[in-house]
Parts: structure tokens; C-alpha cells; sequence
């Protein structure tokens, strides 16, 4: 351990970084604490406690491949992870790109070093940007919110003009755990604003839909 980690508390993110680097991509069952809806969160797998968990990675590729989106955003890049296996799910659509923005400058450049080595780099706009300040051009048809859960709402709302009526919205961290992230997709649906499922994986996930626009 450096000195300067002695005297300084590390980043979440950093620590995570770290000890995912040191795991050099190997698997781990899932230690997120169980929940009434998750009770056996063992019985999935991950890379590390922020990308989301394989099997929801599975799920994001199948979805990409059975929805054939144009414009995929995400927030919240963290290694990268989940933007490789959507972006191999574009490839394998043969269209598409997904835009991704991670804030933090020293997981951006982890994520960019990984993303510009990989073989989808040409589906990938990466940005080391806030999700409440980047500019996305076009008509969303898969938006993924993953960033710091405090501000998942306010990703949605400022996206949720753009995102098409027959899009997905998904929102990870929705466990009844985590409750941030699962009350700010139950206050949007309260509102209107959006049609909710919540499937009940280790850390939770909302797959969503805006209600505006759709026939």
C-alpha cells in the first residue's frame, strides 16, 4: 500500500478500479446483500461490484441484438465492461453506435485504453464528460443509466425528450437495497412519465418505457 493511500481516503471507484485490475478479469459471485425480491444474490456472477452483473451484461446484448437500436446511450462507463458487449451486440446487428461518458478522468482513461485496444472501437464515442452536460445527437433508442445513483433521475429527465416512445430506458442499482435509484423510476412512473418493470437481479435493474408517443 503507497504512503499517499495511507493518509488519504481512496475513491469508491478507484478502490474498485484497483482491485478489478488485480483480479485480471476474473469472475466473483455476486456479494450484493439479499433482498426480499433477490434472496440467493450468489447464485449470479461479476467482474466487480460496479459493472453491472454478468448476467445482466447478457441480458444488455440480447436486448441490443433483439431490439436492432441506432443510437445507444449509457452513463456511467466506469471499465467499460457493459460498452464492449453492447457494442459486440451492434456489431452483430450490423448498425448502431453507443455513445459513453464517464466523468471521473482517471477510470475514463482505464475505459479508453480498453475500449481504443478492443475491436468495436469504431462503435464507441467515448466521452469524459457529466451525463447532465453532454449533447447527444439523434433519436435514443436504448438509454442505460448506470452512473452515480444520485443523479440517475435527473439523467432520465434530461434524456427522456430524445428517447424514442418505442425505446428502452434501463436503470441499474434499482435493487429495494438500493432504494435511490428504484424510487426515482417509481417517482417518474408516478408522475407518467414512464412505465416501469423492476427485475429482481442482486442489484437490481428497471427496464422502462416512456409513455409519450407511443401507439
Amino acid at each position: 500500500m503507497g504512503i499517499e493511500r495511507l493518509f488519504r481516503k481512496e475513491k469508491q471507484e478507484h478502490r474498485i478500479l484497483r482491485e478489478a485490475t488485480q483480479r485480471a478479469g476474473q469472475l466473483v459471485p455476486e456479494y450484493h446483500r439479499p433482498t426480499p425480491e433477490c434472496p440467493h444474490p450468489e447464485r449470479w456472477s461479476m467482474y466487480d461490484s460496479m459493472t453491472a452483473e454478468v448476467e445482466v451484461l447478457e441480458f444488455l446484448r440480447t436486448l441490443v441484438t433483439t431490439t436492432k437500436p441506432n443510437l445507444v446511450v449509457e452513463t456511467g462507463t466506469f471499465m467499460g465492461v457493459s460498452t464492449l458487449w453492447i457494442a459486440e451486440a451492434l456489431r452483430r446487428n450490423g448498425l448502431g453506435k453507443i455513445v459513453s461518458c464517464e466523468y471521473d478522468p482517471k477510470v475514463f482513461e482505464i475505459a479508453k485504453q480498453k475500449i481504443e485496444a478492443s475491436e468495436f472501437r469504431d462503435l464507441i464515442d467515448l466521452r469524459n464528460q457529466s451525463s447532465l452536460e453532454m449533447n447527444v445527437e439523434g433519436t435514443i433508442d436504448l438509454f442505460f443509466s448506470d452512473s452515480d445513483m444520485p443523479i440517475r433521475e435527473q439523467e432520465v429527465r434530461r434524456y427522456l425528450p430524445q428517447i424514442s416512445p418505442f425505446g428502452i430506458i434501463l436503470m441499474h442499482d434499482a435493487s429495494s437495497h438500493l432504494k435511490q435509484v428504484r424510487e426515482a423510476a417509481l417517482n417518474l412512473e408516478r408522475e407518467g412519465l414512464i412505465s416501469v418493470v423492476l427485475l429482481p437481479t442482486p442489484r437490481g435493474l428497471v427496464v422502462a418505457q416512456k409513455r409519450e408517443g407511443r401507439k
